[in-house]
């Protein structure tokens, strides 16, 4: 523990309050202005399609410019983007809300790299506590998100309007914190220097194609039931509350873990930690099959949000041992181009699934991309080796 690595922890609550605020509105405003139903979750899509359009030039950027600088720009977007939601919503504008959201993915694309600095900010043996710790800031995100977007939904005269006006003040805190991070001195690759591995390169390693397929899909899964919750309880009649109480819960289930992931998988191994992270989801699935209550709905919720942890915390993990340090922002560019192309099919899907087809089938879907997670981590258990941390973060 130190001071820079709390202070990014703050960053990612601060990070998580604006994206559990947008999945608490996003597919309500979406179904409120969209022409057609089955569009309703397109602005949550749009957030994660533009961190998809975002990660390689974010990539880039970090290499030349270094983690602050960059994390500061994205904070400014999430500002901008955040005021240019609350116009659109004023006025009505489906496809404003839909633009300020893609422009915003370019904010989550830098924040989602969070969770890769807090390793640079502590030796390399407490690498996965460091990953842990960060994530751990989004309990914050759970509780301040959803009574946010409660408290805030009314401030105007279109409803959830406020939450954005409020989503303004919440980047606004985030660059203020940023600028007080200590991180390593950066230096820009000279030219002619050795860039390391091209990403097909390292995607040869088992290692690298199993991490980057879990987290994507372990996220696609979490996204595609979390961002039907609120469309679903709506059309169960359960009130808005109740779907803030479940997203509450299901945020808790996704970040409280990470004050004790690192220490589960230093002692028993990522792999171990990654397959209770598959069960916990088909377990989520299993509940979510028995009915339409409000209890079962946070039941589900919350075990996916544990799920979610043990997989993308594990992936996450995974992956650093398959890089070079000067081969990071390539490495890390490509899983999370891969989680936000996954997510943003999701994002899609689960409105049109959930409006057309229901929430028993949309449950039933999930156990595909949960079945290939589960048979990826079985052959590369298999393997002969699995490289150990040989790169650092």
């Amino acid at each position: 523990m130190n001071r820079s690595l709390l202070l990014l922890s703050v960053c990612q609550a601060l990070f998580l309050t604006n994206n559990v605020t947008f999945i608490a509105i996003n597919g309500l405003v979406g179904l409120r202005l969209a022409p057609l139903g089955w569009m309703a979750t397109l602005p949550v899509m749009g957030y994660v399609v533009g961190g998809a359009l975002a990660a390689g030039p974010v990539a880039r950027m970090q290499a030349r410019w270094g983690r602050q600088r960059s994390f500061q720009i994205g904070l400014v977007v999430a500002a901008l983007t955040a005021a240019g939601g609350a116009l659109a919503v004023s006025l009505g504008s489906f496809w404003g809300v839909l633009a300020a959201t893609v422009l915003a993915g370019f904010y989550n694309a830098n924040a989602q790299l969070y969770r890769f600095a807090g390793p640079e900010l502590v030796a390399p043996e407490h690498k996965a506590q460091a990953i842990s710790f960060v994530m751990a800031g989004g309990v914050a995100g759970a509780f301040i998100g959803p009574n946010l977007a409660n408290a805030t939904r009314d401030w105007l005269p279109a409803p959830f309007a406020g939450a954005y006006v409020a989503l303004v003040g919440v980047a606004l805190l985030g660059l203020a914190v940023m600028s007080m991070i200590r991180f390593p001195a950066h230096a820009a690759p000279a030219p002619g220097s050795d860039r390391g591995r091209s990403v097909a390169e390292l995607a040869r390693q088992p290692a690298f194609v199993v991490a980057v397929a879990a987290a994507a899909l372990a996220y696609g899964v979490m996204n595609l039931l979390m961002a039907a919750t609120p469309l679903a309880m709506q059309r169960c009649g359960l009130p808005f509350r109740d779907a803030a109480l479940v997203i509450e819960w299901h945020v808790l289930g996704m970040f409280v873990p990470a004050f004790f992931t690192g220490h589960l998988i230093q002692r028993f191994g990522t792999l171990r930690v990654m397959v209770a992270g598959v069960l916990l989801n088909l377990a989520c699935v299993a509940i979510a099959l028995t009915g339409l209550e409000l209890e079962r709905f946070l039941a589900a919720l919350l075990l996916l949000g544990i799920g979610w942890n043990f997989l993308f915390t594990g992936a996450t993990t995974l992956l650093t041992t398959t890089y070079q340090p000067h081969e990071r922002t390539r490495a890390q560019g490509a899983m999370d181009f891969c989680v936000f192309s996954t997510t943003a099919v999701t994002s899609f899907a689960s409105g049109a699934l959930v409006t057309t087809q229901g929430w028993f089938l949309l449950n039933l879907g999930s156990l595909v991309p949960l079945s290939m997670v589960a048979l990826a981590l079985a052959w590369l258990a298999r393997r002969p080796r699995v490289p150990q941390a040989v790169a650092g973060p």
